[in-house]
């Protein structure tokens, strides 16, 4: 599936691009269907057998990448497709940082088909992977990952998203002496960052969105990090939902291995504005566009970060 990584690198650069002149412009949605349109043109190019799991909703609720969708020639590997377009529709709309457009891809019947409810999420990168427990206090976690590092908690970076449902966590992680990397949109990005090396992120942990989690575990799986994970159902509807993707116990702890289940998986982002891991995108004089992305794939757990200079079409 290797020979497909370009391909798909070419999907996260026409999904940020098409986003791009609705930077700053307060319209999320306008930006949102730009990116979706363009990243689904390209993945209809793309020789393989595609079916989104993770999209941009249920069929009654999208036009396009909605759950169920094949996508591509219909010839070639057959695949699981989660998409994001446009990862932090709101920091687009406010000219805020990290925004990106995100695929992550695998072999069909490999990725966890995650309801649209919340998960709770803690990830490191392969200097840490065997050392958290999410079972475990979120302190009891944030020391063993410090002693797998080499580092006192005074010298640990817990990444954890600025909202209310944290401020336990966040406090309680103060009180230990680690320090708190906060972020508000942008949850793929961020909860990767700790299975990059030079981030600045040791630790990642947060409540957010399930199909944000799955992108993000096949990152981590790319990279050699480790990820554990457990969906929140909120009521009686997302319970069922969860057992009707066969967790009989839909509060059960998640392993890496249980959110992806193939190490032949790929990931790729491209910024859309400048962030934590890319940069955004930048107009040069002469009307063309320079992106930067990154871009993992399986074994043996390398990253790639691209950047790429498309030409002025309108020129001439």
């Amino acid at each position: 599936m290797n020979h497909l990584v370009l391909e798909f690198l070419k999907v996260t650069q026409a999904a940020a691009i098409a986003s791009n002149p609705w930077v700053g412009r307060g319209r999320k949605m306008e930006a949102d269907d730009a990116a979706t349109t363009a990243m689904r043109e390209v993945l209809g190019q793309i020789q393989m057998d595609g079916v989104v799991v993770i999209g941009e909703g249920e069929l009654d609720e999208a036009p396009m990448l909605y759950i169920g969708e094949r996508l591509g020639s219909g010839q070639g590997p057959q695949l699981d497709i989660a998409v994001d377009p446009l990862e932090g529709t709101n920091l687009v709309a406010g000219g805020m940082n990290n925004s990106s457009a995100v695929i992550a891809i695998a072999p069909r019947g490999c990725l966890l088909h995650a309801p649209d409810m919340y998960m709770e999420k803690l990830a490191v990168g392969r200097g840490a992977a065997g050392a958290i427990d999410l079972e475990a206090p979120l302190i009891d976690n944030v020391r063993s990952t410090a002693a797998a590092l080499g580092k006192t908690l005074g010298e640990m970076t817990v990444m954890v998203q600025y909202r209310d449902r944290h401020r336990e966590a966040i406090q309680a992680i103060r009180e230990a002496g680690a320090r708190i990397r906060l972020f508000d949109d942008g949850d793929v990005t961020c909860s990767i960052a700790s299975s990059i090396e030079g981030s600045g992120v040791d630790l990642f942990y947060g409540i957010g969105g399930a199909p944000e989690g799955v992108i993000s575990a096949v990152a981590i799986k790319c990279l050699g990090g480790e990820m554990q994970a457990r969906l929140l159902p909120s009521g009686d509807a997302e319970y069922d939902r969860c057992q009707a993707m066969g967790l009989g116990d839909p509060g059960q702890r998640l392993a890496l291995g249980d959110m992806v289940r193939s190490d032949e998986c790929i990931f790729a982002a491209t910024g859309i504005t400048s962030g934590l891991l890319l940069n955004g995108i930048h107009l040069q004089a002469d009307g063309s566009l320079i992106t930067h992305s990154l871009v993992t794939c399986g074994q043996p757990h390398g990253i790639h970060f691209v950047r790429s200079v498309h030409a002025n079409r309108k020129a001439g």
